[in-house]
This record gives structure tokens, sequence and C-alpha cells, in this order.
């Protein structure tokens, strides 16, 4: 079968500098990664295909033959052959450190990493919490201590001879991975538990406490170390990370480190003036509405907000004033009003009113340009 065009295979053009060479390869790597795709037979041979290409165009002596030549520029001895030709472990150190942590894989891998989305309400958030969970994982064999041994047992693996990892040579490439009999450990168990089936892990579902910290936002992650999954075999665990959902309040809604809210007030205490009390995560406290207040007018009450996980001092809360409309009003009360609305009968009426004033000025200017 013959070759794809390497720059087809890595998405680039054929002027391709080399930092787009090693973009689009870590694009293709983060894709296909036999790591993110066990047991996908053609994302493995997608994943090599694409070390292939970068491996040739990456290296300007081999770029200038594959560009004059094509692929024939590697058969039969043509540009030099084998010579010359890095081990592919090299270039995993270049291209994988940044993507995957390191280069080829050495010793047994890790046990997965596991997420958790927690709700809070916006006072556990605020002043911390300790919550406790339960996850189902894979968790370490209390039979053979995590060891995958039933009698503690191990023999060094004689497909690696202990080194934990294997290389193979295909075509001009010389390539490295974990050892597929020993999973990377070097040694291997004549007598698996019975319990693991030998690999030093069960599922199981673990309870655990988790402890807020105070501050926390919507979006933020608790990392507990050692708490993912078990590795295989007593390797090192993975950890899991807890992801915070804040729930909606009735009353505050939360911007970084302040909080907002609004607070109903009466229209005489909007006209005249009024000292009321509002709420705060603490407490109620008394705050002073001047007379002539208008819907919309903010109010800061400073060091009432959140002090944040990532800040020293705590935010502010911000009260938005809204002037109520009475409801289910007595007789008495409509008298009243019906007098006092005739207080602002003609033209005078426009002085206590500077809201509808200036609509009402805007109004005018607009059906005068539209006439005119």
């Amino acid at each position: 079968m013959s070759k794809r065009d390497y720059y087809e295979v890595l998405g680039v053009a054929r002027d391709a500098s080399d930092e787009d060479l090693k973009k689009a390869y870590r694009r293709c790597a983060m894709k296909f990664h036999p790591d993110r795709n066990p047991g996908d037979a053609a994302a493995e041979a997608s994943f090599k295909e694409c070390k292939e290409a970068y491996e040739v165009l990456s290296d300007g002596n081999r770029r200038r033959a594959y560009d004059q030549h094509g692929h024939a520029a590697f058969e039969h001895g043509m540009g030099g052959g084998g010579q010359g030709y890095a081990d592919m472990g090299d270039i995993f150190g270049d291209i994988f450190g940044n993507i995957f942590g390191g280069g080829a894989q050495r010793g047994p891998r890790r046990g997965a990493d596991i997420g958790y989305v927690m709700e809070l309400s916006l006072e556990e958030a605020v002043f911390g919490a300790e919550k406790t969970i339960e996850i189902p994982t894979l968790d370490e064999c209390e039979t053979c201590d995590g060891s995958g041994s039933a009698d503690g047992k191990t023999e060094t693996c004689q497909t690696c001879h202990g080194r934990g990892q294997v290389r193979f040579q295909r075509g001009i490439f010389s390539m490295q991975q974990a050892c597929p009999h020993c999973g990377g450990r070097g040694k291997t168990i004549p007598n698996p538990c019975a319990d693991c089936n030998g690999q030093g892990r069960v599922e199981r579902t673990k309870t655990l406490q988790v402890k807020i910290p105070a501050g926390v936002d919507n979006g933020d992650r608790i990392r507990l170390a050692g708490e993912g999954e078990a590795g295989p075999a007593g390797s090192p665990p993975g950890d899991l990370y807890v992801d915070v959902r804040v729930r909606e309040h009735e009353i505050f809604q939360r911007d970084g480190d302040d909080l907002h809210c609004e607070v109903p007030v009466r229209i005489g205490q909007a006209a005249l003036g009024d000292t009321i009390r509002v709420p705060t995560l603490e407490g109620e406290v008394e705050l002073r509405i001047p007379a002539e207040t208008q819907t919309g007018k903010l109010f800061r009450l400073r060091d009432r907000g959140v002090k944040s996980v990532r800040s020293r001092k705590p935010g502010d809360l911000y009260c938005r004033a809204v002037v109520e409309t009475p409801v289910n009003l007595t007789a008495e009360q409509r008298e009243l009003l019906e007098k006092f609305e005739a207080t602002f009968a003609g033209d005078g009426a426009r002085r206590h009113s500077p809201r509808a004033s200036t609509f009402l000025d805007g109004v005018k200017g607009f059906w005068d340009r539209m006439t005119s």
C-alpha cells in the first residue's frame, strides 16, 4: 500500500515552519496516542503514521530529500539509508514531555485520576465546609495489600529482563514502549491474589471526607493527592479532583469577591428617606436610604462581600434599591394616593419626576426629527 504524503498526514502546508510541524504533531498525538485510545488499532496506526511523518519533516536534511524525491528518498539506501536516524524515544522526550508529562513511559503506570462534581450552597462556598462523598473506584486490594501476589513473591519479567521497557525495530524506526507482559513493572507474579486476580486493586465505593476551604467559587478545583484509582499491582494511585459548583442563591449573586442583592423600598421610604435593615451573609445591618432615592441606585457596604481563597481582603456588598408599587390598597390608602396624585396636576409635575421629564423630552425630540 502506498504511503500518504507526510504533509497531508500532519495537515500542514509544504512550506510549514518547524514550529508549525511541532504544533501539528502535538495535535495528532493528542488525538491518536495509544494511552488515549487503548485497544484501538486504527488510532495506533494513525499515531505511528504521524510519528513517521514528523520524524522525517522535522529534520532539515531528510525534509529536503523528501521534498525532492518523496518516499523514494528513503528506499534502497537513498539519502543515507538508516544512518543518522534518531531513536524515536528522543522524539518522544521532546514532543510528549509537554503533553503527557514525560517521554516514553518508564515503570508501572500510576492509577487513573478521578473527577467529582460537588454542589455547594453559597454559604458553604464562602465560609468553608466539610463534606462526605462516596465515589466508585478501583481501590487497593486488602487481601494482598495492593501487591497482586497471594504470597508476596514476584519474579523478574523474562520479556524485558526487569527493565519494564521493550524496544522493537519497525523499518528504519526504533521504538520503545512499556513491556506488554509485565505492564512496565519489570516483575511478574507467579501466584496471583485470588481476590484481585493479580491486579492489586478491586472495585469498591470509597467514602471520603473533603474539606472545602473558605472562599471557593464556581469552577474552582480541589486536588486530593493519592485519592484517585489505585495503580495496578502496587503502583502509585492517581489523584481525585473535586470540581466546585455553587448553587444559585435566593438573595445574593456573587461576582468575584463582591456580592449583589436587590432591596425593596416603599414609595414613601424612597421619597422621604428612611433607615432599613438589609441582609448580609453574616446577619442584618442597617442601611440609610436618602430622600428622593430612585430605582437602581446602588448602595455599597464595604467588606460585606466574600474573602476568596486568593485574596487577603473581603469584597463588598452592593445593594440595588427597587422602589415598589404598593398593592392590595385599602379604601383609605387609595383615597390618600388619589389626593397625593392630584397635587402633581399641571406642568409643575415635571419637576417632581426627573425620569419622566427626561423621557418626555426624548419622545418630543424623536417626533420632531421624524416630522421635520
